[in-house]
């Protein structure tokens, strides 16, 4: 499977953020979460990354994390699991990240907070089976080719009981094929909430911060793709999940163990 122009695109600019962000100005490269505009407790280190902020708690909400292991793949800069290592106390926080970059910018960045950050693939984890209590994915696995592969990796990885907290998007019609390839992989899935709505009260609460920073750290000629990255008001990202042609998702996923008798 050839990957697509605009995925190279998009990782090009990711590429750029990570080598032109000298000052940490990026740490959340989602779209966020927003409900009737009710604002979370935050301390102030997170409140100007609210709405990034806010679609991570949700999604650490979604199991007890309090004393667990868990690894964010997919982790980015780090300000997701940054704000779940600090704000819900697991036992021990892994990120990791296919761009070495952006891992570097990790280690650096967060080396006081005892995060374990890691290089590698989605699709081949660098981690022992049944290591991790919790997986956490954002908004990251839409880029993914052969997404069968990466499932498979998280159920291997995976202690038996433990949850994969996975939210994303994807077009509309793809979604029963998403759902059918969680069951081939072996996961019972525990919960599925549509947030398209609350994501795109989000994208437009934020489109004029998300565009001051494009403006602040990318040239004229990148900040149509900048836009197009944030999916700030009016691009087509933007529209797409208004018109709900895209669906944003949150699964909660349990490991299904399957042991040699067939039994569950």
């Amino acid at each position: 499977m050839k990957e697509s122009l605009k995925n190279i695109f998009f990782k090009i600019w990711y590429w750029y953020v990570s080598t032109i962000d000298t000052n940490a100005d990026v740490t959340f490269m989602n779209y966020g979460y927003s409900k009737d505009d009710h604002k979370i407790k935050l301390d102030e280190i997170d409140e100007q990354n609210r709405y990034s902020v806010q679609l991570y708690d949700l999604v650490a909400k979604g199991a007890d994390i309090n004393n667990k292991d868990i690894v964010e793949i997919g982790c980015g800069r780090g300000g997701g699991i940054s704000y779940i290592n600090r704000c819900f106390l697991p036992g021990s926080s892994t990120g990791l990240d296919l761009n070495n970059k952006a891992i570097e910018f990790c280690k650096e960045h967060y080396s006081n907070e005892g995060i374990n950050f890691v290089q590698g693939d989605a699709r081949s984890l660098p981690f022992p089976d049944d290591t991790f209590d919790v997986v956490i994915n954002v908004e990251s696995s839409h880029r993914y080719q052969y997404i069968d592969r990466f499932f498979s990796e998280v159920h291997r990885v995976l202690r038996p009981g433990g949850f994969f907290l996975f939210a994303d998007f994807r077009p509309k019609n793809k979604l029963g094929q998403l759902e059918q390839q969680l069951t081939d992989s072996k996961f019972k899935i525990v919960k599925n909430d549509m947030i398209t709505k609350q994501v795109l009260e989000a994208l437009k609460l934020s489109s004029n911060k998300r565009e001051e920073l494009i403006h602040m750290l990318t040239p004229k000629l990148l900040q149509s793709l900048g836009k197009k990255f944030a999916a700030t008001e009016g691009t087509p990202t933007y529209n797409k999940f208004a018109s709900r042609e895209f669906e944003y998702f949150f699964y909660v996923v349990t490991h299904k163990f399957v042991d040699s008798k067939g039994e569950k």
